[in-house]
């Protein structure tokens, strides 16, 4: 799992390779919210992610609270198999997905 994090005019953007899942979270969790403070806008990346884990989407719903407090959140370049992910489990109501 590789993480990449541009902060930019109040933009965070955050590209994430790999697996999101219980063994990945923290490393994703911290990398994201040691820049967090600064933004007011997260874009996460999935253009690379090949699989989350609930333990991923607990990790989304923890972002998106704080980011509707600050911001807003969006995740971009999402791929089938994740999208798939979050239709079955409703995140695609909650996420704003482009």
């Amino acid at each position: 799992m590789t993480i990449t994090t541009t902060c930019d005019n109040g933009k965070l953007y955050a590209k994430i390779q790999g697996r999101v899942d219980t063994s990945t979270v923290h490393e994703v969790e911290q990398t994201i919210k040691k820049d967090l403070d600064n933004a007011t806008e997260l874009i996460l990346d999935f253009a690379e992610l090949d699989y989350i884990s609930s333990a991923g989407l607990r990790l989304l719903l923890s972002l998106l609270k704080i980011m509707q407090k600050k911001g807003s959140m969006k995740i971009v370049n999402v791929n089938s198999f994740v999208m798939e992910i979050f239709e079955v489990t409703g995140f695609n109501e909650l996420l704003t997905i482009e």
